[in-house]
């Protein structure tokens, strides 16, 4: 059967069907199907609005088009009336402003990416720990509410960018014991990662899981997570601070994570894209150290996935904003983050959490929020 008999077969019901399954449409047909589609008139697939994706990495970047000088002596054109040209190097590279770092010229995401077009507000932590952020630290209730309270915050602050609440959960956690495996750390057990699936459920949300290798690596411990990784709404978290790569405990040092251990993850995290149908995983690298990614110009961008930089440092808010200035935006990959702290940012010396206007005068503006 034909390319065209077979897309005959394909209702408008049945492609709504699809459509609302999550199951990633760009995906789902090959090009060759998307221009049988349009020749036979059919209800074509969804397609990433890229006019919209520029304007948004604009926005982030806080870009002003240049005041260009017209004919006359006395009037100016800016860029309220005057859209920039922005240069492409190629038709499936993203807008680059020339002599900016920001925004990243990288390749378009697939379609259903959610950044940039939604801000996402993170409570992350470990059910089993107070100590480790405010996941663990409140009753499943209160907690909900406060991430509720907290994203009708960051929406109101920027009513242009819809936000997505997220449960960030680190599922796999460092410890200072070097346990069965001598690996130094702990494997959260399936039923706490499904409460963590649940509690995104309940708030129409995603969920993060976070790895802390220890001594173990990631070729080790995502393979073990891929029942979870494959659905749609789940993306990862890697934290550089416990990978132990020279031999010492967890919390004795900071560690690192070069570009091959990020290349790995994103590579890993495409291959379930693809295998999958999935829309774009996100994958969030902390970091408040210039040791703890090494060798970023060497990160591969890719169409299935995302990456957002998260400042991970607390303290005061000029601290915070020394760190994010120094570490994280001279060297650019995608998009950025920033974990904000309930007590450490508000314990003295530190003067109070970052409110979303300061946040937003960052260059690049966070589009991942993270509370710990």
């Amino acid at each position: 059967m034909s390319v065209k008999k077979r897309l005959a077969y394909l209702s408008a019901g049945t492609l709504a069907l699809v459509a609302g399954s999550g199951l990633g449409l760009a995906h789902l047909f090959t090009t060759e199907y998307r221009s049988a589609a349009s020749d036979a008139g059919i209800i074509p697939l969804p397609t990433l609005d890229k006019d919209d994706y520029n304007a948004r990495m604009l926005a982030l970047a806080h870009y002003v088009a240049p005041v260009i000088a017209t004919s006359t002596a006395t009037s100016t054109t800016s860029a309220s009336t005057t859209p920039p040209i922005l240069p492409f190097s190629t038709a499936t590279t993203s807008v680059s402003v020339e002599g900016k770092l920001w925004p990243v010229a990288t390749v378009y995401p697939n379609v259903g990416a959610i950044l940039p077009f939604k801000r996402i507000v993170a409570y992350y932590g470990n059910f089993y720990s107070k100590g480790m952020g405010v996941l663990g630290e409140y009753p499943t209730d209160t907690m909900l509410a406060m991430l509720a309270s907290t994203t009708e915050e960051w929406a109101a602050a920027d009513p242009a960018t819809p936000v997505v609440p997220a449960i960030h959960y680190i599922a796999v956690v460092a410890q200072a014991s070097a346990g069965k495996e001598g690996k130094y750390i702990l494997r959260m057990p399936d039923d706490q990662i499904e409460h963590a699936l649940a509690l995104a459920s309940r708030i129409n949300g995603i969920v993060f899981l976070d790895v802390q290798v220890g001594k173990s690596t990631l070729e080790h411990e995502l393979p073990q997570l891929e029942k979870y990784l494959r659905l749609p709404h789940v993306h990862l978290g890697i934290d550089p601070e416990f990978s132990m790569k020279f031999g010492n405990a967890p919390g004795t040092v900071i560690g690192t994570f070069d570009a091959a251990d990020i290349n790995y993850a994103a590579s890993y995290l495409a291959q379930l894209v693809q295998q999958n149908a999935l829309p774009p995983k996100i994958l969030v690298i902390h970091r408040f150290t210039h040791a703890m990614m090494t060798n970023y110009k060497k990160i591969q961008p890719l169409p299935e996935v995302q990456f957002v930089i998260d400042m991970d440092g607390f303290g005061s808010k000029a601290k915070k904003f020394g760190t994010y200035n120094r570490v994280v935006a001279p060297e650019p990959v995608q998009f950025t983050g920033i974990k904000l702290f309930y007590k450490n940012d508000v314990r003295p010396p530190a003067d109070g959490l970052l409110t979303p206007a300061e946040v937003f005068s960052l260059t690049p503006s966070p589009i991942y929020i993270q509370y710990q």
